[in-house]
């Protein structure tokens, strides 16, 4: 067994990935990356101030180093502060900007866990790392390496690896892909761990759990506006900021007294936010899907009949691509699916191998541009 450098979080699923490493036999190092930091972003990067106290990683710093010791692991310690301003945070926002609802996991995983923390490993001489995700390592008659979903369906997180780029599917090991979440508590436990029940980590890759909208307001200023029906043009309320509403969004509209109401669609420009009733909610379904950045890795010949999930926790919906340029697929469903969203990821399977993903970059019902239907109909009601 070789060299390994394991991305420890200061989470459980980190903590039993570097121990079942380290049983196999492996020569196993651990090194926790330090990503945000409001009072650093300021410092280094220049950023305004921000009000912004919370910051978990510390105290995750503090839970990974009593991981590594229980373990008899060392522990490096390395920043991307910068990178990841950079390559996720900065992306992020530029996507909110554009009324888009992007994935900071997907981007996190892109550019800083397997791209900064593979050149990290590299210089410290690892040819291979590890992470405590959820997918498993599989391989063709070739050798040819392959991402596939992982034996735990309820904790896969195949869909959150699908950006990362191909060629570092050689040099990465995912060891929980082949057991369940209920047996990684069972040996924290049985280690006697500090981290044995603490819970999942939630929220942005990296920033944690906090109130989002309060957030992303430090960011993108709350600027609210009208909320129309769809169907009739009518005012119904008014919303923060079309920024922070996301396509099928049901919670948090804080429309009194009628409804529920679904989002639909948004227009920056106007600033508005056009929404659909239970009876109408044919609005919220498309047939076709424009896919482009399409990020391939595995091979495969379109057009192909195959899976997909257009967000995390969806059930696999069956779908046919066909390829349109060099990394833009049409996406078909004639079924149709709620909720597909401009901007979200695309992720595609065959069978339990991760053909690829791209992002969604216009959604389609009967032929025609579903988001400008919705802008046609909202200028109907305008005059």
């Amino acid at each position: 067994m070789g060299k390994v450098l394991v991305g420890l979080s200061g989470g459980v699923d980190s903590a039993i990935a570097a121990y079942l490493l380290k049983e196999a036999g492996y020569d196993v190092t651990c090194a926790f990356m330090r990503n945000w930091d409001s009072l650093t972003n300021d410092d280094i990067l220049g950023n305004p101030t921000i009000d912004d106290p919370v910051c978990s990683q510390e105290q995750d710093w503090a839970d990974a180093k009593s991981v590594a010791d229980s373990l008899g692991l060392e522990l490096l310690r390395v920043d991307f502060i910068r990178e990841y301003w950079d390559e996720v945070f900065q992306r992020f926002l530029s996507d909110y900007k554009l009324g888009r609802t992007p994935n900071p996991d997907i981007l996190c995983n892109k550019y800083i866990k397997f791209d900064s923390f593979m050149k990290f490993a590299e210089e410290k001489g690892f040819a291979t790392v590890a992470t405590g995700h959820y997918a498993k390592m599989g391989h063709r008659e070739d050798g040819t390496a392959l991402l596939m979903k992982a034996d735990d369906r309820n904790k896969d997180q195949s869909y959150f690896l699908a950006q990362i780029r191909r060629s570092v599917l050689d040099h990465v090991l995912f060891p929980l892909g082949d057991i369940d979440k209920p047996q990684v508590r069972k040996i924290a436990e049985q280690l006697n761990l500090s981290i044995a029940k603490k819970k999942d980590s939630t929220g942005i890759c990296f920033i944690g759990e906090r109130n989002f909208r309060q957030f992303l307001s430090n960011y993108l200023p709350m600027k609210p506006g009208n909320m129309f029906d769809i169907a009739d043009g009518r005012l119904v309320g008014k919303h923060k900021g079309v920024l922070y509403y996301t396509v099928g969004q049901r919670k948090g509209l804080d429309i009194g007294g009628t409804g529920p109401y679904y989002v639909i669609g948004k227009d920056v420009v106007k600033n508005e936010l056009y929404l659909t009733d239970e009876a109408h909610q044919e609005w919220l379904y498309s047939d076709q899907c424009l896919v482009s950045g399409f990020n391939q890795l595995a091979d495969f010949s379109a057009p192909l009949k195959c899976h997909a999930k257009f967000r995390y926790r969806q059930e696999d919906n069956e779908v046919e691509i066909t390829q349109v340029s060099e990394d833009q697929y049409l996406v078909s469903y004639p079924e149709t699916i709620r909720s597909v969203t401009p901007g979200q990821q695309a992720v595609f399977y065959l069978d339990d191998v991760v053909l690829g993903g791209g992002t969604i970059d216009a959604v389609y019902r009967n032929g025609k541009d579903l988001m400008k239907t919705i802008d046609e109909q909202a200028d109907s009601f305008h005059g």
